[in-house]
């Protein structure tokens, strides 16, 4: 599982006509990522492996102040997308709540939503979920809705703000685990078959948690 979780699929950008207003500006204001495993790996700059040599921490030093308070647009592929779950269901209106976990693997790394408050038993950032709501379309039932999740058919676009580095002890002392820290701007769910949004959340929301 840790694996296919690593294996964040950042594809292409993706003009969708439809896009909610507020996301398409925060989407145009920002700089679209080619790998997510590639930026953390320079943010961080832990300086081992592919990265590591002479003058590779003032590089990431660098790095790291180039993109302060920059905004960053990526998507993250329906096939790697388990940071989605589905939330509340409620039959008779079709409104729903979709729980993302903003926690994205990327090569030995994590990008968060700010700092975790602690690693799961499987060394994995726990931090709180961010609820986004939509409704179905008619004629949608639970088991509609249920199958988005259970087929992988949830794609999401995300643009966030690298904030600072965190690291955190890992479970039965196997050394330290790092990341970034970020502010999540925007988030927007769609259906990977349709193309049609599922929910949108952006900054001041007030389903924010």
């Amino acid at each position: 599982m840790r694996r296919l979780l690593l294996a964040v699929l950042l594809l292409p950008t993706l003009a969708l006509a439809d896009v909610d207003s507020r996301f398409a500006q925060l989407r145009d204001q920002a700089e679209a990522l080619g790998s997510l495993g590639t930026f953390l790996d320079k943010y961080v700059g832990e300086c081992s492996g592919f990265f590591s040599g002479l003058g590779c921490r003032g590089a990431s030093e660098e790095f790291r102040k180039q993109y302060e308070g920059k905004k960053l647009y990526m998507i993250v592929g329906e096939s790697a997308a388990s940071m989605v779950q589905p939330g509340p269901y409620q039959p008779g209106s079709g409104n729903y709540t979709i729980l993302v976990t903003p926690s994205f693997p990327g090569g030995s790394y994590f990008l968060t939503q700010g700092a975790p408050s602690a690693l799961s038993a499987e060394d994995q950032p726990l931090v709180a979920p961010i609820r986004v709501t939509g409704t179905t379309p008619e004629g949608w039932n639970a088991t509609d809705f249920m199958r988005l999740f259970s087929s992988r058919k949830v794609r999401m676009q995300l643009v966030f703000s690298p904030e600072g580095i965190w690291g955190m002890e890992r479970n039965q002392g196997r050394g330290k685990l790092y990341g970034v820290s970020c502010r999540v701007e925007g988030v927007l769910l769609s259906n990977a078959t349709t193309g049609k949004p599922l929910g949108m959340w952006v900054v001041g929301d007030a389903n924010r948690k």
